[in-house]
């Protein structure tokens, strides 16, 4: 995982401490000694997450926090408040001004790189969707992105999975007012619960006798009606090494016991926050993608939003120096397919085709049908290697397992030709990227079909 942090703070020995810190997990890292300055990198640069000293002269940090909220170019920018100051009065001060998440100086090191991961998990997730929305032009996006979908709107709902009915009712006792707070005493349970009901943040127990708590957290995370649900571990002292785990796994927060009552419910409300934020942008880009953008036989992007869409990832790969590769795929003697079982029996195979390559990608990739029995996918933030990896693991599961046709099931064999091609270090171009992999999918074809051939030049 890597990111761009800002870290602001007028003592120039403390910028260094957590740009060290930072460095050795290979973020990269900004700096800005006032406030001004910082809410200006955020304007003009791509920032990541904002580590933000309170105590500053002129401005603090509670006042930049608050200028960075209420900007819509810059208020689903993670703001992470590290300060001396340890009253409660001070962390609710910070959260209503809009603050993500609030450290105590000394700043452990856990806690600080578990809070950056987490929040750069997210805010990967909102650029994204971002990103998407810019490109369909829909009109109301600045508007939705204003608005402020705070957990005070409505009560949340929230699921404790945790064997101890006497920790339910602390918890319980302590979300009185700030949450619905429901129980599930068996992890398995508990799984289909979470599954099956609205919940807006899971609270999940390291405490079990006979169970490990992060083969849940793996389940839902794997689990697409789960997959986006906020994850709270409550963890026992000594837990650290679980805790590391359980961030890589993709849980978005943890709590040490024994749990205070006001951190609790502040950072309950910062993953409910930020869950409605996310909703509200994804349902408004999947019906915009869907009525403008989306091909109607399989479901996927069309050719019109590749050919934006494909241009803005480009400059953002360059921008960030970051990898970006593409496939080309062509089902192989498709035109036979359609001579012998019609054109309904073509449609069944583009579709079940489609399928299988959104089952193959990942969510932040872009798969596109580019016309007829050609499909595109883009795929940010990965090498030439992995890309011609996930080609070959695609081709192979389409060669393997037959296609069905009509209504009596009858299955045919197919295969499909693929082209990769990535960016190139120096001067290059969306339409020299593309030819690239275009020559690389008229080898593949030329040289007996069902392969993957990439381009590396």
């Amino acid at each position: 995982m890597t990111a761009r942090i800002l870290v602001v703070d007028d003592i120039p020995a403390n910028v260094r401490l957590l740009e060290v810190r930072l460095l050795a997990e290979y973020f990269e890292v900004l700096t800005a000694t006032n406030g001004p300055d910082a809410i200006e990198t955020c304007e003009n640069g791509k920032v990541d997450v904002v580590l933000l000293d309170v105590m500053m002269p002129d401005m603090d940090g509670f006042e930049v926090c608050r200028r960075l909220k209420s900007d819509p170019a810059t208020s689903h920018i993670p703001v992470v408040m590290i300060t001396a100051l340890d009253q409660v009065s001070d962390r609710v001060r910070g959260l209503e001004a809009g603050a993500d998440d609030f450290l105590t100086k000394p700043v452990n090191d856990l806690q600080l790189m578990t809070r950056v991961k987490s929040l750069v998990r997210l805010k990967s997730l909102t650029d994204e969707l971002r990103l998407r929305a810019s490109t369909t032009r829909n009109i109301g996006i600045e508007e939705l992105l204003s608005r402020s979908f705070a957990s005070e709107d409505t009560t949340p709902k929230v699921l404790l999975i945790d064997e101890r009915k006497s920790s339910f009712d602390r918890i319980q006792k302590m979300l009185r007012g700030s949450a619905d707070v429901d129980l599930a005493m068996d992890p398995h349970a508990g799984f289909f619960q979470a599954a099956e009901l609205p919940y807006e943040c899971v609270l999940i127990s390291t405490a079990f006798t006979d169970f490990d708590p992060l083969r849940l957290c793996s389940q839902l995370r794997s689990l697409d009606r789960t997959r986006f649900l906020p994850i709270i571990l409550l963890a026992e002292q000594g837990d650290e090494a679980r805790i590391i785990r359980g961030l890589e796994l993709g849980i978005n927060d943890y709590l040490m016991r024994p749990i205070d009552q006001h951190e609790l419910t502040a950072r309950l409300r910062t993953q409910v926050r930020r869950k409605r934020y996310n909703d509200h942008l994804r349902a408004s880009v999947t019906q915009t993608i869907e009525m403008a953008v989306t091909d109607g036989l399989t479901g996927l992007h069309n050719r019109r939003y590749l050919d934006s869409h494909l241009q803005t990832l480009f400059e953002r790969a360059v921008a960030r120096r970051r990898p970006l590769s593409v496939m080309i795929t062509d089902l192989d003697r498709f035109k036979s397919i359609n001579d012998t079982h019609g054109h309904d029996g073509g449609d069944e195979v583009l579709r079940e085709f489609a399928r299988r390559l959104r089952k193959n990608v990942r969510g932040i990739d872009l798969a596109c049908r580019f016309g007829g029995e050609e499909f595109v996918v883009v795929m940010p933030d990965t090498d030439g290697t992995v890309a011609e990896k996930v080609a070959e693991r695609i081709r192979a599961e389409i060669a393997q397992l037959p296609f069905a046709v009509g209504q009596d099931g009858k299955t045919i064999e197919v295969t499909v030709s693929v082209g990769v091609s990535s960016v190139l270090k120096g001067v290059d171009t969306v339409a020299a990227l593309m030819k690239r992999a275009d020559l690389a999918l008229y080898e593949a074809k030329s040289g007996g079909r069902n392969r993957v051939v990439a381009k590396a030049a």
